[in-house]
């Protein structure tokens, strides 16, 4: 398994490492959000520890950005113990929340239950009418022929999938598929959906233009 410790505290993120390697885990660290959604976005995780308070990108919106980039198990570790602050990391996605200080060993134990729990609800493939998503093949097939999708449009499909009818800005996807450090304008999303919508031929209709806005993928399951 491994784990992804997102904290500014050295000696926190040196206590789970040791513990984590102690359970046979492989561990990395990040000091702030931003640097976590770059982990992400090119290392693939088993499961999250995310601090709240952070310099750069606070803990909160790091994993609503990290959620619409890949479906993560993220287990909150926060020194706020009001409802609210609970409350309000389960809106942005957390799948368990922990208050300092904390026990290490039930860290560990909650790490494990929400891994657990995540692998009997893994999604491998997203099946629409005349569209089907393999998501680990990272193909896609339509209408009963496969379409191979460069790698960038295969992420930007996916982010529609995950984030069907919502209404998404040209500004979100870039953020979320191309990366806060991406020096591009919002051209670049126009561009790829285009070239996305021809590559879903008939299909096409499943990417709805939100006139002055963005865009959204329509569909149900």
């Amino acid at each position: 398994m491994k784990i992804l410790v997102v904290d500014d505290e050295v000696n926190i993120l040196e206590i789970v490492k040791e513990y984590a390697s102690f359970y046979g885990y492989e561990c990395v660290g990040a000091q702030n959000g931003l640097e976590a959604i770059e982990k992400v976005r090119h290392e693939d995780f088993d499961v999250i520890i995310m601090d709240v308070m952070m310099p750069d990108l606070d803990g909160y919106v790091a994993t609503r950005r990290i959620k619409n980039m890949k479906d993560i198990p993220i287990v909150m570790l926060s020194a706020r113990h009001n409802e609210a602050d609970k409350l309000y990391g389960f809106e942005m996605g957390v799948d368990d929340y922990m208050t300092k200080p904390f026990s290490v060993k039930e860290l560990m134990a909650r790490i494990n239950a929400v891994t657990l729990r995540k692998a009997s609800q893994e999604k491998d493939y997203y099946l629409f009418d005349g569209l089907k998503i393999d998501v680990l093949g990272r193909l896609i097939t339509v209408d009963d022929e496969q379409v191979d999708l460069p790698s960038k449009e295969f992420d930007l499909l996916l982010y529609f999938v995950r984030q069907r009818n919502k209404v998404l800005t040209r500004e979100m996807i870039l953020n979320e598929v191309w990366g806060d450090e991406f020096e591009g304008d919002s051209r670049t999303v126009d561009t790829h959906v285009k070239l996305l919508r021809a590559n879903l031929g008939q299909r096409r209709d499943y990417i709805k233009t939100i006139r002055g806005t963005g865009y959204k993928f329509e569909a149900d399951i």
